[in-house]
């Protein structure tokens, strides 16, 4: 395997890591207070960033934008996962960066959803916009009141009445829809609940503004909101839309899904390294700079165990996701499915087991807004759950392996006995 990255990608490594430190890092606190302002002042809190609005030009200007999307030629730009994986990376080091270069959650997935899935119309109506950063979307999936980790069990209803489909349904967890740019729905609902159990469901594309769509209220992770992105809870009552907004086709949304979840995955672990990265970074600073009992923090031993612990934790991760991507670049996501749920459950863990010693560090100030961590901290938990539990991917890991030492006709599976 070639890990190695092109010349490009590492010239954009370059650009970005400059962009970080000079546009990002010094703005970290202003962007949180200009929301802070917004909502003292003008009694809303989901109003998008002036700040966010200005830096995407000048990524745009740099070549940074877009680099998420490979083989579209409506985005040049876009890259292999392989060289995509280290400037993901890098933008997940701050939790609202990668919006700044048009490569934030949802829209990602949901723009190669679109590429992928779509028709000609859809992808001028909805995918040109959205890689242009003009609007944004969101993807509703997930159900209160059924175990969404099972895709299959949504109960929310797509029926066609000529040339309309009547959509009735809750979602919750719609990360996105809070901003008042987002402009598409990507729904996933039964359009046949009488059909073969992953031929029932279907993905439609459905305007954020079309009568019907309530969106009921925020739920914030462990307190935080995540305004102006947030996470929303959507009713959808008698929302009627053209035929012709079905991706794929009828009894394809579970294919659609699997193919969505990948791509997002595998960013999501990009990130997730990132953050760890970042934790690990302030949890050096900080015990390199504090003195209890007559001598650094981070020349207690139990310090620096936890510190060679962290780098052996985030450079495995950073190894098993850069084989996923080479896997889905090389032989395609199909093949790469093992790899894909490994890093899923692999990197989330890692960067959660770091951020809480870097919490630890801090004491505290770990706890509190004084620095990212307890932000980070909630966010990247919530990554655990995201595109599928632990406990679901550990599963297909292991129906997996079994599969590979299941005894073919006439072969024998016992043990050998061996003797000393």
């Amino acid at each position: 395997m070639e890990f190695d990255y092109s010349d490009r990608c590492k010239g954009l490594q370059e650009k970005l890591l400059r962009f970080m430190d000079q546009h990002i890092y010094p703005n970290e606190k202003a962007y949180k207070d200009e929301i802070d302002r917004n909502g003292r002042e003008k009694g809303n809190r989901w109003i998008p960033t002036t700040l966010i609005e200005g830096l995407k030009p000048k990524a745009r200007e740099q070549g940074l934008w877009n680099l998420f999307l490979p083989r579209s030629p409506r985005a040049p730009e876009g890259l292999s996962n392989l060289d995509y994986a280290p400037l993901c990376e890098i933008m997940g080091r701050v939790l609202w960066a990668p919006e700044v270069f048009n490569c934030a959650a949802p829209d990602t997935g949901n723009m190669e959803t679109i590429e992928r899935y779509g028709s000609e119309e859809h992808k001028k109506q909805w995918l040109e916009p959205l890689l242009r950063g003009e609007i944004r979307s969101a993807f509703a999936m997930t159900e209160p009141n059924v175990a969404s980790s099972d895709a299959t069990n949504v109960q929310t209803r797509i029926d066609r009445e000529g040339d309309e489909y009547v959509i009735n349904g809750s979602k919750w967890w719609i990360s996105g829809a809070g901003d008042p740019r987002c402009k598409i729905f990507i729904l996933m609902g039964k359009t046949d609940a009488n059909a073969a159990r992953h031929s029932q469901q279907s993905m439609v594309l459905v305007p954020a503004d079309t009568p019907g769509v309530n969106i009921k209220r925020p739920l914030p992770v462990f307190g935080y909101d995540d305004a102006p992105h947030g996470h929303c809870e959507i009713d959808f009552t008698n929302v009627r839309i053209p035929v012709s907004n079905i991706l794929l086709g009828e009894g394809r949304g579970f294919e659609i899904a699997q193919g969505r979840l990948g791509p997002g995955r595998i960013h999501h672990c990009m990130r997730s390294i990132g953050v760890a990265e970042r934790a690990l970074e302030l949890m050096c600073k900080r015990l390199n700079s504090r003195v209890a009992f007559g001598r650094k923090i981070s020349e207690q031993g139990v310090w620096r165990e936890r510190i060679a612990d962290a780098r052996i934790q985030i450079d495995t991760a950073r190894l098993l996701t850069l084989k996923a991507a080479y896997m889905m670049d090389t032989v395609g996501n199909k093949f790469a499915k093992s790899e894909i749920a490994m890093i899923k459950v692999l990197a989330p863990n890692v960067a959660q087991n770091v951020l809480d010693m870097a919490i630890q560090a801090y004491g505290g100030a770990g706890v509190s807004d004084v620095t990212p961590l307890a932000q980070m901290w909630a966010h990247n938990r919530t990554l655990r759950l995201a595109d599928g539990p632990d406990e679901v991917h550990r599963n297909a890991i292991a129906k997996l392996e079994l599969a590979r030492h299941v005894a073919l006709p006439g072969e024998d599976m016992e043990l050998p006995i061996t003797r000393s």
